[in-house]
């Protein structure tokens, strides 16, 4: 994973596309902040999610943006994504390799420094941090800290990214101790005051 100190974000789909979405994806990815966007789906059907999955895919490739599929290796593949992110209960690392080889595969560590290390003994590609605040996307059960991304960062150069109620006021702390990476979802789709084309343009 390549890092870019301008295009530190992360950016995860809306649990549910709207219409408008993809009009709205066109032109937050043009803002040139974004690095990697992951299509998380957890309702639809496998069918739907790549019919959905072929749209997006051919935006971020416009915007030389990074496309991952989250929790299905399956779809992943399908889609020849350029990756995938793995939850604890999905899918082992070792399995995904070989299904989707030299693809970017990321794992979530929730708030354990075990986890992280077992996943960089595995060769992942991003560890994945959180809650770093409280979220609208889901129910916070693990709660992610300053100082465990301290401990992280002095284990291991594996890229970081950190996730949780991530927004315009709380986003420059964790890119000071150096997370790479921010993953924001409801900030941009769901914020009520801002459109996300206005949202994505307060991370400066």
């Amino acid at each position: 994973m390549r890092y870019n100190k301008k295009k530190f974000i992360y950016l995860i789909s809306p649990p549910k596309i709207e219409r408008n979405f993809f009009k709205d994806l066109n032109e937050v990815l043009k803002q040139k902040k974004i690095s990697y966007f992951q299509l998380r789906l957890k309702r639809d059907s496998f069918k739907k999610k790549l019919v959905i999955g072929r749209k997006i895919q051919k935006i971020c490739k416009k915007f030389k943006v990074k496309f991952l599929v989250n929790d299905d290796v399956y779809l992943s593949k399908k889609l020849n994504a350029d990756g995938c992110h793995l939850g604890q209960s999905d899918m082992k690392i070792k399995e995904a390799r070989k299904l989707i080889g030299k693809k970017i595969i990321g794992i979530t560590c929730h708030n354990s420094i075990k986890l992280a290390k077992t996943a960089i003994k595995n060769k992942a590609d991003y560890l994945a941090f959180g809650a770093f605040n409280s979220s609208k996307t889901k129910r916070v059960k693990y709660k992610a800290s300053i100082s465990l991304l301290k401990k992280a960062r002095k284990i291991t150069n594996t890229p970081i990214v950190v996730i949780g109620g991530i927004n315009s006021k709380n986003y420059k702390n964790l890119l000071l101790n150096k997370a790479n990476f921010l993953a924001i979802s409801n900030y941009i789709w769901k914020n009520k005051k801002l459109k996300p084309i206005n949202a994505i343009k307060e991370l400066i």
